[in-house]
């Protein structure tokens, strides 16, 4: 007992270095069956937090998308680091898991709210980050989406799609959930809802909305190389259209030889001589999946670039391309 009291002294010592000699401590006090901490709840960073992302909340309810970005700003400016370092136990780890998954959700919350208020470019860095930390939360990975695509990084966009369903399959033999593959359809539709705030066009109900060209091509591969005369060639017999009739070229081979990256890569060199844009449908001929329905390409290729774009859209069963909607597919 005698060495209890002595460690609470030195407690007292520490947590109130002014107190006069023999005033009662007012943080660390005696109770009638052992001591008790009384602080004020500011002097807990984790409280601090959290009413910081309450005060967030509220200004976001209010319609402050602003000042509830810059509260949760300083909110995570409260970090330092991993919490509770050198407390060992059970409970301690509990804590510290769930101390960090907050501190994500609040990350990803901030980041969302930057991606509504214009700062895009100013977000990417961060997702990047976060989503190599944290590389199975879909969420982050459909942030980053729109942030490279608002930032004219429609390439990078989608090959973060590509990348993270590639995961998602081989770690858990699932493909990505409904947001994530909602935003890479409206990317890939050239949804103008997904434009930046400041420069989203004005909505006039006399007015269509202004055409957005699809780019619906995948990612290209950054190192390609090979092939050069076959390059060559189908880009000649492409460019050679009278712009009267459609120029078909198809690629034969067994499946695995790399038509499709071939055509892919010529597909992109040859986008500036088609403006109106580039349409992309995978037919599936090879693999274990049933090919895709002739009527369901045909009507995919046909409605993904509508006169003006569609107010709505979805995906039809067993299609690989996105459909606007139509009692085809």
């Amino acid at each position: 007992m005698a060495a209890l009291r002595t460690y609470v002294s030195r407690l007292r010592s520490v947590l109130e270095p002014n107190r006069a000699a023999r005033k009662p401590s007012e943080v660390l006090v005696s109770m009638t069956d052992g001591y008790a901490l009384r602080i004020p709840a500011d002097a807990l960073d984790a409280t601090v937090f959290e009413q910081r992302v309450a005060e967030a909340s509220a200004a976001r309810t209010d319609g402050g998308l602003r000042p509830a970005h810059d509260t949760l700003v300083a909110a995570l400016d409260l970090w330092r680091g991993r919490p509770l370092p050198g407390v060992p136990g059970p409970y301690a780890e509990t804590q510290r898991g769930r101390l960090a998954e907050r501190q994500l959700a609040v990350a990803e919350e901030r980041c969302a709210l930057a991606l509504e208020i214009g700062l895009h470019a100013d977000v990417v860095a961060e997702l990047n980050s976060l989503s190599a930390a944290h590389p199975l939360r879909e969420r982050l990975r459909e942030l980053l989406m729109l942030a490279l695509y608002r930032s004219g990084r429609q390439a990078e966009s989608l090959g973060v799609y590509a990348d993270t369903r590639k995961l998602l399959i081989d770690e858990l033999g699932v493909e990505p959930g409904g947001g994530l593959s909602a935003m890479h359809a409206r990317i890939l539709a050239g949804d103008p809802e997904l434009l930046a705030p400041s420069a989203a066009p004005p909505k006039a109900a006399e007015e269509p909305a202004a055409f957005v060209p699809p780019a619906q091509l995948p990612a290209d591969v950054s190192d390609f190389s090979g092939r050069s005369k076959m390059v060559g060639e189908l880009r000649d017999v492409l460019r050679a259209g009278s712009g009267q009739a459609v120029v078909v070229t198809s690629l034969a081979g067994i499946g695995g030889v790399g038509k499709t990256t071939l055509a892919v890569h010529v597909a992109h060199s040859l986008r500036p001589d088609f403006p109106d844009g580039q349409l992309y449908v995978d037919l599936r001929g090879a693999g274990a999946s049933p090919p895709t329905r002739p009527w369901c390409s045909a009507t995919s290729c046909t409605r993904s670039a509508p006169p003006t774009p569609p107010t709505r859209w979805t995906s039809a069963p067993r299609c690989t391309a996105r459909c606007w909607p139509t009692s085809g597919c």
